[in-house]
């Protein structure tokens, strides 16, 4: 076994990067899912959208949570054994959710199918980017895929499952997935990272962020915010556009076709931006995503026509798709690799507070001012926080890669 460099962008590294990419795909069935069942949930139960909407909420409160814990256990126990916890707490929940009689229970399962999904997410795309350097962000851009995969995947197979036996088979079936599927192959993340990479990174990253003047805390709480600032921004259109285009006159397939364009952009810009950071860097392309998706929230306030409305939905997944990966890219230069699941983990929760908050507070100012024209310049109001304090990075780091082309 090599015990050294060698490992890195190695043919083995491409090998468990696919095999995580595949973990990624099952794993992050839960948060999908349940926005895909939630009008069987509403019948079910005899109760209003918005009760029937608590489920994906503590989904995607239990997501964030998993994100954070996982990406700490991934960081002391690997890879290996985080996928075996998360698979068994996946199918845990799909299981008794199914059979839940009350809201209440069927609401608890959903927290923990997200804490587990949670797994699924930052800590696998942290723990692959251990086994790349050259080619780190094409791997941290398809690990992070992952999660678009799933959702254009399982509603895709399962949706003929709902509708001839219902949700609650729909939940059996992920309940088996998750074990007999996500089990074995985390025998095949079993092999860790030789210290001898992990205590050069280390070293490397130290000298990096000591030479731009912040400290891990410091650039941890930045990015922090610029990622619930950027998710805040990022949601409006994401969770309601359907909304969006009813209010307008256009039917509910015509908005999931946007939606579905959306993550469509996003998968090609998740891999432009994977390509692009492996020659500029994280923060460069982070900015410039940020830039892109903020210009691209101005293009949804003057257009109401269907066709126009199909091309900025495709813009602005071609904008944002490469945002959140970035994050993982700069922890990955700035913080060192032994601690980099804990520091993504937090940093995309924050993302994903981002999103939650995001989604809800543009329905609250919908239902104030009976448009969405003051929530879009609400996103467009934490986009520029979130550029603000990009920029603030950007010219710490920019000094740093100054000095370097000097020495050079």
């Amino acid at each position: 076994m090599k015990n050294g460099i060698e490992v890195l962008d190695s043919s083995y590294s491409w090998l468990r990067l696919f095999f995580t990419l595949i973990v990624a795909t099952v794993g992050n069935a839960g948060m999908w899912i349940v926005i895909l069942v939630l009008p069987e949930i509403q019948d079910t139960y005899s109760i209003s959208r918005s009760t029937a909407s608590i489920p994906n909420t503590l989904t995607m409160i239990g997501f964030g949570l998993g994100n954070l814990y996982f990406g700490r256990a991934i960081d002391k126990y690997g890879a290996f054994y985080v996928v075996i916890i998360a698979a068994i707490l996946n199918a845990i929940g799909f299981y008794f959710a199914s059979i839940s009689i009350t809201l209440s229970a069927n609401s608890v399962c959903h927290l923990l199918i997200g804490f587990g999904t949670g797994a699924s997410f930052a800590p696998l795309v942290a723990d692959v980017s251990l086994w790349f350097k050259k080619r780190r962000g094409v791997a941290v851009a398809i690990a992070s895929s992952g999660n678009y995969f799933s959702g254009a995947v399982w509603p895709f197979m399962l949706g003929g499952v709902l509708e001839t036996q219902g949700w609650e088979t729909v939940y059996h079936y992920l309940a088996m997935i998750s074990i007999f599927a996500m089990i074995p192959l985390a025998a095949l993340l079993r092999r860790k990272i030789p210290e001898a990479v992990i205590s050069q990174d280390n070293t490397n990253a130290l000298n990096k962020i000591s030479s731009i003047g912040l400290s891990r805390s410091l650039l941890i709480i930045l990015l922090s915010f610029a990622g619930f600032g950027c998710c805040v921004a990022m949601s409006m259109p994401q969770i309601h556009i359907v909304a969006l285009c009813t209010d307008l006159g256009f039917s509910l397939r015509v908005g999931s076709e946007m939606l579905s364009l959306m993550l469509i952009g996003g998968i090609i810009s998740r891999f432009l931006s994977g390509i692009l950071s492996d020659y500029v860097g994280g923060v460069y392309t982070l900015l410039l995503g940020s830039t892109l998706q903020c210009i691209s929230l101005f293009l949804f306030m003057p257009f109401d026509g269907l066709v126009p409305l199909y091309v900025v939905s495709l813009i602005f997944g071609l904008s944002q798709g490469g945002i959140v990966p970035s994050y993982t890219m700069i922890i990955r230069e700035y913080i060192p690799a032994s601690e980099a699941g804990t520091k993504a983990g937090l940093v995309l929760m924050m993302t994903i507070l981002g999103m939650a908050f995001g989604g809800w507070v543009s329905g609250l100012i919908y239902d104030l001012s009976g448009s969405y024209q003051i929530a879009l310049w609400n996103g467009v109001l934490f986009n520029v926080m979130n550029i603000v304090i990009i920029l603030y990075i950007f010219f710490r780091t920019n000094k740093l890669r100054s000095e370097q082309t000097v020495i050079a």
